[in-house]
């Protein structure tokens, strides 16, 4: 019988030879990663059950990106929960402040390779399909009984095939190409289902650039995200991670799937508007915006090649002097990467703002939250009404060139 990816993949963790959509099943869990903001409620609801070891503490990843450094007593209490948790339970995988962000610390630390089962306590968890993973969010007390019993169970979902065709312009990135596909399809367009992205334009993509389309699988509804392993994908793991892995792939017979066909070589820049991820617009209607601040960052947009994108349209000019912008890198490594790369001097020289490794103000919960009346331009993935600070803030969404484009101008520009 033909399977898609995410079938065979819940298939082979659920023990059986085949799954059909639709289908409940309990599967497996490969890899388990919660954080410092909503792993407290995981720890709590994991002592009520009674159980007193976790299922397998190997197979768990905890990491500090919310809240990082504290910023409150709340968040200091979250943290002293935590370290005590791993110690108590002896969980080696444990990344503390100063590493990253979680969706960027797990491909990274070789915690992820194609065929897992990986769920997280954030939704952004389906960022890791882009290794060919069926990655998923789940809910604190969900993550309470994986901690107790390794397992969770599934409703299988259908698959749409996005194929995407065509060489993308100048200046047009994986961020624009899945923001016009969430504003062609809507919040709502994908809901519960399993969201494969193909074609030749992926296939040019670095993973980085494929982790940006997984990451967004949720704006449109998604369950997960995936893209296909191919060379580029095992050359990553082979840099990143010496566990086992096997590949799986779609049968594009399977009945579960549904084809989206789309053409990407005429796509300009796209600009998520305010208040929703799917409110999309072509940069040309929207340009000339003023804005306060520039967010280049988060789980998204803040790896290497979106800090080198950046750095390039940045050199040799100067942040607008009514903007603020932030650079917050997604990991210690990529710090590191862009201070040897010398980037962070161009960035520092234009009069940018350079934070540690986090999630920055992305969830509205730590530095560089908006007041009143202000617009952001951010290279995350959300937008949402008082999402990044004030509810009477407003919040576009962009790439990381357009972003370096308009913290130089002062309004959303195109890059040129």
């Amino acid at each position: 019988m033909s399977m898609t990816m995410a079938e065979k993949i819940l298939a082979k963790a659920a023990g059986k030879e085949k799954v059909n959509a639709g289908e409940i099943i309990m599967a497996n869990i490969d890899v388990a990663m919660t954080h410092d903001l909503t792993g407290p409620l995981s720890v709590e609801s994991f002592e009520k059950i009674g159980t007193p070891k976790v299922w397998d503490p190997e197979k768990i990843v905890v990491i500090f990106d919310h809240q990082v450094p504290a910023d409150s007593i709340d968040a200091a209490k979250n943290h002293l929960i935590m370290r005590e948790f791993v110690k108590k339970q002896e969980i080696n995988n444990f990344y503390d402040v100063n590493e990253g962000v979680c969706h960027q610390i797990l491909p990274e630390k070789g915690h992820i390779v194609p065929g897992e089962v990986v769920v997280g306590t954030d939704s952004h968890t389906c960022t890791h399909g882009a290794l060919g993973a069926f990655a998923t969010g789940i809910g604190s007390t969900d993550m309470a009984m994986v901690f107790s019993t390794g397992q969770l169970w599934f409703k299988v979902p259908e698959t749409i095939r996005f194929e995407i065709e065509g060489s993308l312009k100048s200046n047009v990135y994986a961020k624009d190409v899945v923001l016009n596909i969430i504003g062609k399809i809507g919040a709502d367009g994908a809901t519960y289902k399993a969201c494969e992205f193909a074609g030749e334009t992926v296939s040019k993509m670095s993973v980085s650039e494929r982790m940006v389309m997984c990451n967004m699988a949720i704006e449109m509804g998604g369950k997960t995200g995936l893209v296909e392993p191919d060379q580029k994908t095992l050359q990553y793991i082979k840099n990143h991670s010496y566990k086992p892995y096997t590949v799986k792939k779609s049968d594009l017979d399977a009945i579960s799937m549904e084809k989206m066909p789309l053409d990407v070589s005429e796509l300009e820049p796209q600009i998520a508007c305010p208040h929703n991820v799917d409110n999309v617009q072509g940069i040309s209607e929207v340009q000339g915006i003023e804005l306060d601040q520039v967010f280049l960052g988060s789980c998204t947009n803040g790896r290497i090649n979106d800090l080198r994108t950046a750095a390039k349209i940045l050199k040799g000019n100067n942040v607008n002097k009514n903007v603020r912008m932030l650079v917050i890198p997604a990991s210690r490594e990529i710090y590191r990467k862009a201070l040897d790369e010398g980037l962070m001097n161009i960035f520092v020289d234009a009069g940018a703002l350079i934070c540690n490794p986090c999630c920055g103000p992305c969830l509205g919960g730590h530095i560089g939250l908006l007041g009143p009346g202000e617009v952001s331009l951010s290279t995350s993935n959300r937008n949402f009404k008082g999402r990044q600070g004030s509810a009477d803030a407003e919040v576009y969404l962009s790439s990381a060139a357009v972003a370096a484009a308009s913290a130089i101008t002062g309004k959303i520009t195109a890059p040129s």
